[in-house]
């Protein structure tokens, strides 16, 4: 009897316990466990991954200064994204930038949510975009510029660029609501970062190095060592973009590590043919350039479109980057524009084509809403990079304009240059032999 009557009462309290649970925000355990993991690849992409990697390819003299300037954006970009960059990128309804309404991180809780995980996890997981994306213009003037001038250029492109098409993109701006594929930073990441890099290594002028032909990086082991935790990091960049542990993360996490493959033995068989000899770092650059490709189809397109992308990536990206060195005779001293901007541009056109699900074995996993043939989805992707291009480029020049008449310059002087940005800038030896 005293059984029955409890599971009587059970019963009866099951609508009420339902109610209450029904008016709190729900958030997934597993899809919040994921962001967690993923937030910390993002970042471990940083610090130390593309630290190391660009390290690895500058002067033992300049070593420590790239590390230290990774170091100081990590730092730049977090603050920025606390005090108006979440905010201008993901509030308010405007079609071109938010608002302030949740500067400082305002209403920002522990009990806050973002879709079904926990709005802190979802601002900082967006955090790690914001400090890669400025990190990774820094290899386009690498060895030659003055550390307050990265930091001064650093702070304003983040606000003047980096939020501002962060909205368009994904924060219910203009480009989101024609139907723009970009599944994880094509145009956001890597279109930005690579026209700002191919617009300042223009404005700053070749190393003194470059216009030597000594430009060998001084230490290829570090410069591995950082690809491969790129490699693996770029699985919360992209498997991380889902927002959510499931099928499309482990798809886009498949397709990443396939392009990833695919751009390395391409760059490395193209290098082999063309000059008789594989080399490690053509073959971490292809893989680079795979990765950079991907990254907008990578929630978009199935295994066998990564493949096709993963191989354009290696073939074009390997031709840009001797388009910009050989033939225009541009500094971009690590390979930004021609690996990252042509990269995101590439993977940003290509996500229109292999998203169809009428392409058989190459289908993917359709369209944005409301957009039913490759020739729709394609011009508005079109629309996505030419709009994205424009912006960065014009804006990165005025910033960089203005940076350079508030620091009297942004360049070193050629003694300084010579002496190397370890000493002249930071008083420091990355080696001492």
């Amino acid at each position: 009897m005293k059984k029955a009557t409890l599971a009587a009462l059970s019963i009866a309290l099951l609508p009420l316990t339902a109610s209450a649970t029904d008016a709190e925000p729900l958030i997934n355990g597993a899809n919040t466990a994921w962001i967690l993991t993923s937030t910390a690849l993002v970042l471990f992409m940083t610090l130390p991954g593309l630290a190391l990697f660009y390290g690895g390819l500058v002067k033992s003299r300049n070593i420590l200064s790239i590390l230290m300037q990774c170091f100081a954006i990590t730092g730049i970009a977090s603050i920025f994204w606390l005090v108006a960059g979440y905010s201008l990128a993901f509030s308010g309804d405007g079609a071109f930038i938010g608002d302030l309404s949740k500067a400082f991180f305002s209403g920002v809780t522990k009990g806050s949510v973002s879709g079904d995980i926990p709005e802190p996890l979802f601002a900082l997981f967006q955090m790690t975009f914001a400090v890669i994306t400025p990190a990774l213009i820094i290899g386009a003037f690498a060895e030659r510029i003055k550390f307050s001038s990265v930091l001064i250029f650093s702070i304003l492109w983040l606000f003047f660029v980096y939020a501002p098409i962060t909205h368009w993109v994904w924060g219910g701006g203009w480009l989101q609501d024609m139907g723009l594929l970009d599944y994880a930073g094509g145009t956001v990441v890597h279109i930005t970062a690579g026209v700002a890099a191919l617009v300042t290594a223009i404005m700053i002028g070749p190393r003194k190095s470059f216009i030597r032909g000594n430009t060998a990086p001084h230490n290829m082991t570090m410069t591995i060592t950082g690809a491969g935790m790129l490699w693996v990091g770029w699985f919360g960049f992209n498997g991380g973009s889902a927002l959510a542990a499931n099928g499309d993360a482990a798809m886009a996490m498949l397709v990443t590590h396939i392009s990833a493959a695919t751009g390395a033995l391409t760059w490395m068989c193209y290098e082999w043919v063309k000059y008789g000899k594989p080399t490690a770092l053509g073959t971490v650059t292809g893989m680079v350039a795979g990765l950079g490709t991907i990254t907008p189809a990578s929630g978009f397109v199935g295994p066998a479109g990564a493949l096709v992308i993963g191989l354009l990536a290696g073939i074009v990206c390997f031709n840009a980057t001797l388009l910009i060195k050989q033939k225009f005779k541009i500094d971009d001293s690590l390979d930004v524009f021609p690996v990252h901007g042509v990269g995101g541009i590439l993977g940003t056109f290509l996500a229109g084509i292999f998203a169809s699900t009428e392409l058989g074995l190459f289908s993917g996993h359709g369209f944005a809403d409301g957009i039913e043939s490759i020739s729709q989805q394609l011009g508005v992707q079109v629309i996505g990079i030419v709009a994205t291009f424009v912006y960065t480029a014009i804006v990165t020049y005025i910033l960089f304009k203005l940076v350079g008449m508030m620091t009297n310059g942004v360049r070193v002087t050629e003694d300084e240059e010579s002496q190397g940005l370890d000493i002249v800038d930071h008083e420091e030896r990355g080696y001492d032999l």
